[in-house]
């Protein structure tokens, strides 16, 4: 019993840590909209200072994989403590879709952000710290602007086939966070009088923030086409 807790207690604070996280990428990507000047120097903030790339970005790594791996393995706990095999079971009477099946949407966000990785992190890497060329960084379309971040950002949601991929999975990240915010509250025992009302807050960051995302890849694509 003590184990389980202790799991799902982690896997709670690991919650926690990447909704701060996407809150904080949120911030910087919807700068985006407003001021491509802003979005470059809050990017290059981003990837260049010391601290954010050799502390925090290998802590929110570890983050990440640890909430995905401990999320598979309580999945096989929870099929494994299921002695009793029910002739029907009508998973849809006494939960969500989205209890059922965080297993899935969260196969399917860490697949999504594989590709993510792949559009923005690994090529800001290899500029970095495979060529060790820092003035990759700068826009090699627009010397004047200074930075490329706005410009390569604006590139990657030309493609329409990777805008819809990007906003069916930020509808998935949605579903996600809708059951996981409540789920972790409750493992962390919150239990009280706030209750509620965490969960409409859980309810309204569920939505607005990957709807935000949506309109962010939108904006740009039609914005750019």
């Amino acid at each position: 019993m003590n184990s389980s807790i202790s799991r799902k207690v982690s896997m709670a604070l690991s919650a926690f840590f990447l909704m701060i996280f996407l809150l904080q990428h949120f911030a910087i990507n919807v700068t985006s909209i407003f001021s491509g000047e802003t979005f470059n120097n809050l990017s290059h903030f981003m990837g260049t200072n010391f601290a954010v790339q050799y502390i925090m970005q290998p802590i929110l790594i570890f983050g990440v994989v640890f909430h995905f791996v401990m999320g598979f393995i309580l999945e096989i706990k929870n099929k494994q403590s299921r002695n009793i095999k029910y002739v029907k079971n009508n998973g849809g009477a006494n939960s969500t879709w989205m209890s059922r099946n965080m297993i899935i949407s969260g196969f399917l966000i860490l697949t999504f952000m594989g590709l993510h990785f792949y559009d923005f992190w690994i090529p800001e890497i290899n500029i970095k710290f495979v060529q060790g060329d820092m003035s990759g960084l700068v826009d090699p379309d627009n010397m004047d602007s200074g930075l490329r971040y706005f410009t390569e950002l604006q590139h990657k949601f030309v493609n329409p086939i990777r805008v819809a991929i990007y906003c069916v999975a930020f509808v998935f990240l949605s579903l996600h966070l809708l059951h996981g915010f409540s789920s972790a509250f409750q493992s962390m025992g919150a239990n009280n009088k706030y209750t509620r009302a965490l969960n409409k807050f859980g309810m309204a960051y569920a939505i607005l923030i990957p709807l935000g995302f949506i309109v962010i890849a939108l904006f740009h694509h039609f914005n750019h086409c």
